[in-house]
């Protein structure tokens, strides 16, 4: 085992001694971060209020979740299952006058939560966003190590 942990940077090259907090530490770094998609028929057959849902159960459970970017279309039901979830403020970004909010990645991989939910994993991203689309942002949030779950309608509408 102390050769495959080796192999992986977990154990200490410089003879100290590991802990177990700072193998546990280590070892979280290199497990693969998990994708979920919500797919519907159409736009509000509850998508987003299934990953609300499915955010506070893991919250209970003491999975460290955040919201990344919910669109709760004015729905109160949705509204509500917001509330009691933390959330990543979204990232202002001025285009011909106007101030647009989309998903601010570079918070969400700064904040390291174990879990986040992004809304509308289909949308095209403001001009000047990092990304043309979000789900390269998913991507982006995928590879630094953090588990999404998102929503997009069927592909074929």
């Amino acid at each position: 085992m102390q050769d495959t942990l080796r192999d992986v940077n977990v154990l200490p090259r410089d003879g100290q001694k590991a802990t177990p907090e700072s193998l546990l530490a280590k070892i979280k770094e290199h497990e693969q971060a998990s994708l979920r998609i919500y797919i519907g028929a159409a736009a509000g057959v509850g998508k987003t209020y299934q990953m609300l849902e499915e955010a506070h159960e893991l919250k209970r459970q003491g999975v460290d979740v955040v919201l990344g970017y919910i669109e709760p279309h004015s729905r109160i039901e949705t509204e509500t299952l917001v509330e009691g979830l933390e959330q990543i403020p979204r990232k202002p970004i001025e285009y011909r006058g106007a101030v647009f909010e989309e998903l601010d990645v570079e918070a969400v991989i700064a904040r390291r939560p174990s879990l986040v939910v992004v809304d509308e994993l289909a949308h095209t991203n403001i001009h000047g966003s990092k990304n043309l689309k979000r789900y390269q942002d998913v991507l982006d949030i995928l590879n630094a190590g953090i588990s999404v779950v998102t929503g997009r309608e069927h592909p074929a509408h």
